[in-house]
């Protein structure tokens, strides 16, 4: 059974290593991958200012009461627990990186966004994953590289050239949604979805963007009702995101002052995780392929997403 049959408590940082062979031979899109929904929200500053790409009505209660508004904007913003690495030990293999160059930041110095910025460096995170995957030489992670608020056509460039430099030979160019056994062969481990079309234009080392299907609720029945929605207009073709999130905006923030999202997420996530564990994976099902979700190493959700290839096995 490999992987998936092991005990949910066990650590799943070879879980693709561990499956069974005759899912090695399987295209990645007709796998169940699990995601992190913006990755790295867990090392977002107070001290960061609050993103451009924000409402007015945000910035300038930031400016009339920074005191208040920060720490606030803070508890809504943080979707992940865990680091990057400990998401990459837990099995996660799709990360969304939303990049971001920073107002006022020094001219190369790439964060990442979500709302406010990042204390981490894209090039440092960067580096760490690219050391997590030499220690993890069968393992394969998705970058969903996103955004991009502030990003010139210089700085695109930069971003590229990091990718290429760190990850080398480990980057598997577009064409074809290779395999497991087709990776391994290669010595492939990363392939970097970049939603920035002139980019890809020319750089084969990078895919398209990849379709995220975002419901944008705050209730997880709304939210469920939504992806089977989705479903129902049929399975996208080559690799795809379900995001298993709930998602907040500025009026409900505003009228929830003492949540967060983590306190409207976690109670929600023994329905959501039920949804997962109800799909099919493979070819010609209508279940998912990446799912994405938010406080992923909570509950069994990472657990309960590598099962679904066993129904490859036995539908």
């Amino acid at each position: 059974m490999g992987a998936a049959g092991q005990n949910p408590s066990c650590c799943n940082a070879d879980w693709m290593a561990l499956l069974c062979p005759r899912l090695w031979d399987v295209p990645l899109h007709h796998l169940s991958i699990p995601g992190s929904h913006d990755t790295m929200t867990y090392c977002l500053s107070r001290k960061s200012p609050i993103s451009q790409a924000q409402s007015r009505l945000l910035h300038l209660l930031g400016r009339v009461a920074p005191c208040i508004t920060r720490p606030m904007v803070l508890k809504w913003s943080v979707t992940q627990a865990l680091d990057i690495t400990q998401q990459l030990d837990e099995g996660v293999r799709y990360l969304d990186l939303r990049i971001a160059h920073m107002t006022g930041g020094s001219e190369r110095n790439l964060h990442f966004v979500h709302m406010i910025y990042t204390t981490a460096l894209v090039e440092d995170t960067l580096t760490e994953i690219s050391e997590w995957l030499e220690s993890h030489p069968r393992e394969v992670v998705i970058l969903a590289c996103r955004n991009f608020e502030g990003m010139t056509d210089e700085l695109h460039e930069y971003l590229v050239g990091c990718i290429k430099n760190i990850f080398g030979d480990m980057l598997c160019p577009r064409g074809d949604i290779p395999t497991l056994r087709q990776l391994w062969a290669r010595g492939q481990q990363v392939i970097v979805s970049y939603e920035d079309e002139a980019s890809v234009g020319r750089h084969v080392e990078l895919w398209p963007g990849i379709s995220y299907w975002w419901g944008d609720k705050v209730k997880s029945q709304a939210l469920l009702h939504y992806l089977e929605t989705m479903k129902s207009c049929g399975r996208p073709g080559g690799l795809f995101v379900a995001g298993i999130n709930l998602t907040e905006n500025v009026e409900y923030v505003l009228a929830h002052p003492s949540g967060s999202l983590e306190r409207m997420t976690l109670p929600n996530l023994p329905s959501l995780s039920a949804w997962v564990r109800e799909q099919r994976p493979g070819p010609g099902s209508h279940c998912t392929n990446i799912i994405a979700g938010d406080f992923v190493g909570a509950d069994t959700f990472v657990s309960d997403v590598i099962r679904l290839n066993l129904k490859l096995l036995w539908p």
